[in-house]
This record gives structure tokens, sequence and C-alpha cells, in this order.
């Protein structure tokens, strides 16, 4: 789908995508968090699958739109996605067991953006099933939308198994190491986002040929958008 003929629903189509995303992503949080035993975010109305709640305007707006629009300015199509909700609120005291639960509730958004992923490669068949009473542009649309699912769900929940506070990974990580490792590896939260940004959004534009974690992020996504096609029935990918 070219910009020059149907970027509206392009654009469209990777909004809802990526909202989807990245709100499914911190429901799962909440959740998890409430089932083993923590109730802040329900206590300060983050326990939602409201959308609205989530917004970060950095994150989920301004960051997501611009990546949008330079895509489909320049390459005419959605090949990127990247953004950020406003984390939900956890009190690791209140879990059960503070070390396993906040492991637990840190893994919860990645899986359920993996979920998710897979959800919309099942809908491909219907899709399929129903295609004759779609034109071939709805069809199109469709499909595009489903795939836009899976790379948002893909991206999100890769990106956020990086092993750095305060990143899924980061959390997961010091559920993992021995207290003694875990509380100074910890400390490094407090710098975790702009490590981030600057090793995924400075670093490769300063260094030519310098960018580890795109280039890890590219072709581990790659693959796994052909293992979540297989896995939903859908053959692997070219």
């Amino acid at each position: 789908m070219s910009f020059e003929h149907g970027w509206l629903p392009e654009l469209l189509a990777a909004i809802l995508a990526a909202v989807l995303a990245i709100t499914l992503h911190e429901a799962a949080h909440g959740y998890a968090a409430l089932g083993l035993g923590d109730d802040t975010a329900k206590r300060m109305g983050r326990l939602s699958l409201n959308p609205i709640r989530h917004v970060d305007r950095v994150g989920t707006v301004l960051v997501p739109g611009i990546l949008l629009v330079m895509q489909l300015l320049t390459v005419g199509r959605v090949e990127f996605m990247f953004g950020w909700a406003k984390p939900v609120p956890v009190n690791i005291l209140a879990l059960r067991n503070p070390r396993q639960g906040m492991m637990l509730v840190a893994a919860a958004g990645p899986a359920m953006n993996f979920g998710l992923a897979w959800l919309a490669g099942l809908l491909v068949h219907p899709v399929e099933s129903w295609g004759m009473l779609l034109s071939p542009e709805s069809l199109g649309i469709a499909y595009r939308f489903l795939g836009l699912c899976i790379l948002a769900n893909l991206v999100l929940g890769l990106f956020n198994l990086l092993p750095i506070p305060p990143l899924d990974g980061g959390r997961i990580v010091a559920g993992v190491l021995p207290r003694s490792l875990a509380l100074p590896y910890m400390q490094l939260e407090r710098w975790g986002i702009l490590i981030v940004l600057v090793g995924v959004f400075l670093l490769p534009r300063l260094v030519e040929g310098f960018d580890p974690i795109g280039w890890a992020l590219r072709n581990v996504i790659a693959e796994a958008f052909d293992l979540v096609l297989l896995l939903s029935g859908n053959g692997g990918g070219p």
C-alpha cells in the first residue's frame, strides 16, 4: 500500500494496532499484580482496558506519530513501530512473594503481546473465509491490519525483554539474580531510559554501522514473525 494510494487506512491501521498492543501490555501488568496480591493499579484507576488511562504524551502519541508519518512519507508503508505507555503502578512490597511476583508481573506484559500476535495470526483464517464478502481494497486493509498487529506486538514484547531496567527484561533478570547482585543491578533503573534512547536512537545515527540492538531486534522480529505465521497455521514467511 503506497502513500499515494491509501495512506490514511494504513495510518489508521498502524495507530490502532499500536494502541491495542500498548494498552493490553500495560493492562496485563496490572491484572498480574492484582492476582499476586497488589491492588495499587486498581485503586488508582489504572486497571483498565481504556487506552486513554495509559496514554503517555511522548511515548504513546509523539514518538509513534513521528515514526508513522516519517515512514509513510519516505517508504509509503509502516515497517517499524515503537512507543510506550505510562507504567502501571506496582507496589512490590504488596506482592505475596515480592521478588518472584515482580518477575511474573514484568513477564505478563510481553506474554500478552506474544499472545496477541498469535491471535492476530489466527484471525487471518476467518478473514480468508469471509473474503468474498469484502471488496479487494477492504480485504487488503484487513490483512494489513492483522500484519501490523503481529508486528506491533512482537516489537513491543521483544523490545521490553531487553535486560535493561526499567524494561520488563531488566525486572525479570533482577528476579533471577542473587539478591547481592539484584540490588546494584536495579540501580541502573534511574538511567535505564537514557541508556535505551542513546543505544537505540542516538548512537546508530552518530556512529555509522553501529546499531547492535536494532540489528538484533530486526533479525529476531523477522524470525518471530515467521514463527507466529507458522504457529497460527499460515505457513512461514517468504
